[in-house]
């Protein structure tokens, strides 16, 4: 069985899975950005989550036969591609790669949860210094972050839309972190200036950081 189609350059911008759509492929990212998000009727979005290099994308159009977000390119992106069709196959004939979607699905749950305890609990300042550092520990492990400098490719607008607050309110929240000197971002890179105080501020847990790729 040849589960692999090939691989799939995407411009940043651009859509790679659609909701309610029924594509014949599934997906994992091999270089570059990508956010989850879904919309409601009059436009308002949430962002669910971003994707980095080794995550699998389009899973429920596999299992489900119908994707319930969208998908979108955050930068110039390379993905691996896989027919969909074919995935209770490796269930049956490759236990090891079949483990590494199953790790991956518990994974997105995971981020998922972490997502909801901030959109829940946390306060927008809370939040924000959360989220930065969940980004930080993802993007270190596929090395798009080190000496706790973060390439960041999506806007103000991206973070509003994962922590729920305005833009506005984004703004001011990004402004109280850089008064307290705890970060610093300039254009498309943020630094982290006192890791320790922001992991308090954040009441940060973070999420093992363990990539498993599926190859």
């Amino acid at each position: 069985m040849k589960f692999k189609a090939g691989e799939l350059t995407v411009e940043e911008g651009a859509t790679i899975v659609l909701e309610d759509n029924n594509s014949p492929h599934l997906y994992t990212l091999l270089e570059g950005w990508a956010f989850r998000h879904k919309a409601l009727q009059d436009g308002r979005r949430q962002v669910l989550n971003f994707a980095l290099p080794g995550e699998l994308i389009g899973l429920q159009l596999a299992l489900l036969d119908e994707m319930q977000h969208t998908v979108t390119a955050l930068t110039d992106t390379t993905l691996c591609v896989f027919h969909k069709e074919k995935i209770w196959s490796i269930f049956q004939d490759y236990p090891a790669l079949a483990y590494s979607i199953t790790w991956m699905a518990a994974r997105e749950e995971q981020l998922i949860d972490s997502h909801l305890l901030s959109l829940g609990q946390r306060t927008a300042k809370e939040r924000l210094a959360n989220l930065i550092l969940h980004l930080y520990d993802r993007a270190e492990t596929v090395g798009y972050a080190g000496n706790m400098t973060l390439d960041a490719p999506f806007s103000q607008g991206h973070l509003s839309e994962a922590l729920g607050i305005t833009t506005v309110h984004t703004s001011r929240t990004i402004r109280k972190l850089h008064d307290l000197e705890l970060i610093s971002w300039t254009r498309d890179r943020i630094r982290i200036l006192n890791r320790q105080a922001l992991e308090k501020v954040a009441c940060y847990e973070p999420v093992e950081a363990t990539q498993r790729p599926m190859i």
